[in-house]
């Protein structure tokens, strides 16, 4: 079990795009994987629940967070082996780890919990809450963007991990995305 959350070795550097839902977190990830010619790991959580949701009608529950890391792993560890310049992580599992605590009264599973501060990205870039929320089956806190944000910051305050805020436009978030991944790329 815990091998599958582990990251497997690589040949590129690993950023996460990071934040609440409805931030832009999936056009930024298109958006650099075609800049730099590279892949970014899509969220496996949208498709696994996504599924549940069409399929039982019912949307996530603890017991579903496991097989989400796993999947969300498997993805990253596949794609990983594709490029040999930057992977763009659409999520990583210290986001699946905040959802976990806002969600279940601060609880995590102790293995995610294990690999979302063991396994290594270069860079978060958190995205604010300056981009209109946008409704779907899935998303369901409009009115907490504020609190979910200051959740997703105080993570990345806490155990350390070295992040950009991105803020404003798609455009303004790409050029300084991609400045601070052109940095990262210059020192290997």
């Amino acid at each position: 079990m815990e091998e599958k959350l582990k990251q497997q070795p690589a040949n590129c550097i690993r950023v996460v795009l990071f934040g609440p839902e409805s931030t832009g977190k999936t056009t930024l990830a298109r958006q650099l994987a075609r800049h730099y010619n590279s892949v970014w790991v899509p969220e496996y959580a949208r498709e696994y629940l996504q599924n549940k949701w069409n399929n039982e009608r019912k949307t996530c529950e603890p017991h579903d967070l496991l097989p989400i890391a796993i999947g969300q792993m498997a993805l990253e560890n596949n794609s990983a082996q594709k490029t040999d310049s930057v992977l763009i992580c659409d999520t990583d599992l210290l986001e699946t780890k905040v959802y976990s605590e806002v969600y279940y009264s601060g609880n995590c599973d102790p293995l995610i919990e294990k690999y979302a501060l063991k396994n290594f990205y270069e860079l978060y870039f958190l995205t604010y809450i300056d981009t209109p929320w946008e409704a779907d089956d899935l998303r369901d806190k409009p009115n907490e963007r504020e609190a979910m944000f200051n959740a997703f910051e105080d993570t990345l305050i806490k155990y350390q991990k070295p992040y950009v805020l991105l803020k404003g436009s798609k455009k303004e978030r790409l050029k300084l995305a991609t400045h601070h991944i052109d940095k990262l790329l210059d020192k290997n």
